[in-house]
């Protein structure tokens, strides 16, 4: 057991987002597979209030890359503030999105707000965004164990397109981006470094 705790550890530490992204394929039975444990997440009354959209279409992945790229600079040059854009230089980062064109698999993330019983009424889905959130967790170290990396992305004001653009219901509520795939060749991240367990934790 404490090896196994370990082992596990070693592995997501070596976790990074990672924005540049190879457009070498991915089997699709690997994502499939992903997904599935995504879908193990626990949720409020085992509503199980997700929704994981796979976009591997050019055209599509192209213009959910239109769609971001234009609100992202709007988010940059009006909405986020100095000290938010002065936060982010240190990983050099902008509202240019080439990876969202190159990753072979973009998956949005949709938290259902409520859900639609057979009858047509509605039926609450409690704590959905939580529900979701921890759902999107296990989904990163699903990628993580399996040797894709990813880039968790919360495009503001982009959800209301990209929900139309997909075809989903407005029940349904954009969470989170990821574009999924091998790292590029020669692909870097930034030189971060993770608080240690004294800092996070407090034992009583």
């Amino acid at each position: 057991m404490l090896q196994r705790s370990q082992e596990f550890y070693t592995l997501m530490n070596q976790r990074r987002s990672v924005r540049f992204i190879s457009p070498e394929p991915v089997p699709r039975e690997v994502i499939d597979n992903v997904i599935r444990t995504a879908g193990t997440a626990p949720s409020g009354a085992h509503t199980e209030p997700w929704t994981f959209v796979v976009v591997s279409d050019p055209k599509t992945k192209h213009q959910v890359r239109l769609i971001v790229e234009e609100e992202e600079e709007i988010n940059y040059r009006q909405r986020m503030g100095d000290k938010w854009v002065h936060d982010l230089a240190k990983l050099r980062t902008n509202w240019i999105k080439e990876y969202l064109d190159e990753a072979p698999y973009l998956v949005l993330i949709f938290k259902q707000t409520y859900g639609i019983l057979p009858n047509g009424k509605k039926n609450t889905h409690y704590y959905n965004e939580i529900s979701v959130s921890i759902s999107c967790g296990i989904l990163l170290a699903a990628l993580q164990n399996v040797g894709l990396v990813t880039v968790t992305s919360t495009p503001l004001n982009c959800g209301p397109q990209l929900r139309l653009l997909l075809k989903r219901p407005t029940n349904e509520k954009l969470l989170m981006l990821l574009p999924v795939g091998y790292p590029a060749s020669g692909a870097t991240v930034p030189d971060l470094k993770r608080k240690p367990l004294d800092d996070i934790m407090v034992h009583m």
